[in-house]
């Protein structure tokens, strides 16, 4: 169903000097606009070409414009595109122009505002506009258009599925205890609790990969001084981004890099060298290591191979696991460096930082573990942000509940109750729950009056 609206207008293309630029304009207005500005109302998606003339006559550009009819539109209601010149006076007129003729400037996000609101959109994919205009890499463009197609809320409607089913059940016993209802199957409740719990932990696994594909993978790189940190560094940006010097302990505080590796974005973190009797100074640059290493994703453990296996800081060999870490045999170009380490506890391969050998593997290697990050649900990529995370979070609080209430014997009242909790959270994340569906579930499952 349509909501009405005023007229909005904006410039959809950044401000600044370029081949084209792109104005919108939505409304129920939109068809006057058009025969005011045109002359007429073209068919809808065809591409025309035509002058375009200010209120006051005067031609600013030759301009191409479509049509789009409500409600098979963006925003689900009649709108137009314009693509001008990329000049930004010309852009800049022609909007002054356009709020002349009586639209309005459009707020941030309402063209996508008004896409949800006309239900062209749910919630999950309106995020997903902006996850896909941000996404700086392959697997988190591919997430992006996936959860913008509704992969997201296809899932969640499955889950709602099942939920309503039982909740339908539940309620048929409270409001309807006189029918000639089946036995109550109390057993079978409880499995469909337990099978929707596990796949809402599974749904909730899937924010570790979602702030990857969103943040990058946050790689934080360790060791003990001199073990070829910053040159590890300088090798994978390509180029000499940290300084480097064979006197121990010279990166006194961390440095930040973005890079790609093959289709994820990597955040790469040089840090202070673990030493044990630090002085003054690299004291502090080791707190901040011990500060990035609670927040990492993922480890770079650099051993110089030449050297005694160093121990790790228990502040850092706390945060590290055999799946988040790779231990790297740095200097395995020199005649000293010794063949195998034991006792590293972690997926390991030798390189030279300082010739570039082993840097093919070494990254092969991120990437194989970073996409065993993610948890898997179906053929399709679905990674939940924050928000999703609190309200999935809140539904399996709910589902829980509702198991106990079910196991100690509470009132079915109490249950649907808790039930009703969880799928108002799901709701929360798509924008609507049709609570009609729990009455077509009822009746039709049920006959009740039959």
């Amino acid at each position: 169903m349509l909501f009405p609206s005023d007229n909005i207008a904006a410039l959809a293309t950044p401000v600044g000097t370029a081949a084209i630029a792109l104005l919108r304009a939505s409304g129920a207005g939109v068809r006057d606009l058009l025969t005011e500005i045109f002359g007429t109302v073209p068919e809808a998606r065809k591409a025309m070409h035509a002058d375009y003339r200010d209120s006051d006559g005067i031609l600013l550009d030759d301009v191409v414009y479509i049509y789009f009819a409500g409600p098979n539109s963006y925003t689900g209601e009649d709108s137009m595109e314009i693509s001008c010149h990329g000049n930004p006076y010309i852009a800049q007129r022609i909007l002054e122009d356009l709020f002349r003729r009586g639209c309005r400037g459009a707020e941030a996000g309402e063209f996508t505002k008004r896409a949800f609101l006309n239900g062209r959109l749910d919630l999950s994919q309106a995020e997903a506009v902006m996850d896909l205009i941000h996404a700086r890499s392959e697997r988190a463009l591919t997430a992006a258009n996936q959860q913008l197609r509704g992969s997201l809320g296809r899932h969640l409607e499955r889950l709602i599925s099942r939920l309503i089913k039982i909740l339908a059940q539940i309620e048929a016993y409270i409001d309807f205890p006189e029918e000639d209802l089946p036995p109550e199957n109390k057993s079978s409740i409880r499995a469909e609790l337990e099978a929707l719990c596990g796949d809402v932990r599974r749904l909730i696994a899937t924010n570790h990969y979602g702030g990857i594909l969103r943040d990058g993978l946050k790689t934080v790189i360790v060791g003990a001084p001199n073990a070829g940190k910053s040159s590890l560094l300088n090798r994978l940006v390509g180029r000499e981004r940290a300084l480097v010097s064979p006197e121990p302990g010279t990166t006194r505080d961390y440095l930040e890099e973005r890079l790609l590796l093959g289709p994820h974005l990597v955040r790469l973190v040089d840090t202070a060298g673990l030493n044990s009797e630090p002085t003054s100074l690299e004291g502090r640059g080791i707190q901040k290591t011990f500060e990035q290493a609670e927040t990492a994703d993922f480890f770079l453990w650099v051993i110089d191979s030449t050297q005694p296996l160093p121990i790790l800081p228990e502040p850092v060999a706390k945060m590290m696991t055999f799946s988040n870490t790779v231990a790297v045999l740095n200097k395995s170009d020199l005649p000293e460096a010794r063949a195998e380490i034991s006792g590293i506890g972690f997926p390991n391969l030798k390189m030279s930082a300082l010739t570039g050998a082993g840097l093919d593997a070494l990254e092969e290697t991120v990437i194989k573990m970073t996409d065993s990050f993610r948890a898997v649900i179906g053929v399709e990529v679905i990674a939940i942000n924050a928000r999703h995370t609190q309200a999935v979070g809140h539904a399996l609080a709910s589902l829980i509940a509702a198991r106990k209430s079910l196991d100690t014997g509470n009132s079915m009242e109490l249950i649907a109750s808790d039930l009703r909790g969880a799928l108002e959270a799901f709701g929360d994340i798509v924008g609507r729950i049709d609570h009609e569906k729990i009455l077509d579930e009822l009746f039709s499952s049920f006959c009740i009056g039959k």
